[in-house]
């Protein structure tokens, strides 16, 4: 790519990106995460020994009541077509991170969810396809 250093982002005409380790400074979790939520600022991303891969991406969290919880936890299963029995509704693209189906999965950006964490159609399908069963999860708030 060529471009202009400006700061931390690459001019290359058309649009700005940042680069890897300005998007790195930005996400708040170690090195251990693959995925990384931020629950103060509705933001996540997908990590690669500490460096950002993926995102910032804009998320849902859990509303009131339903909190999101923090912590470190590891990636359970995934499940393309989820249907929560439970909220009778679809969950497609589900990561499953805790005992008690907390999930990153599609859903609204606009609706709080009851405490899973809602990601665009395109993120939902990127998280999908790049964590794994053991892949270390962490929400900071």
């Amino acid at each position: 790519m060529t471009g202009t250093l400006v700061g931390a982002v690459v001019a290359t005409g058309a649009f700005a990106m940042a680069t890897p380790a300005a998007e790195a400074a930005a996400a708040p979790c170690d090195a251990a995460a693959k995925a990384c939520l931020q629950l103060h600022t509705h933001r996540a991303w997908l990590m690669n020994r500490g460096a950002v891969a993926y995102g910032p991406v804009p998320v849902t969290v859990g509303r009131p009541g339903h909190v999101t919880p923090q912590g470190r936890f590891s990636v359970l299963y995934k499940d393309l077509h989820h249907y929560s029995t439970e909220y009778n509704g679809p969950m497609p693209y589900s990561v499953f991170f805790t005992r008690t189906g907390v999930a990153f999965h599609e859903g609204s950006l606009s609706v709080p969810s009851h405490g899973c964490v809602h990601l665009s159609h395109d993120a939902a399908v990127t998280f999908f396809q790049k964590l794994r069963p053991g892949d270390t999860v962490e929400v900071v708030n």
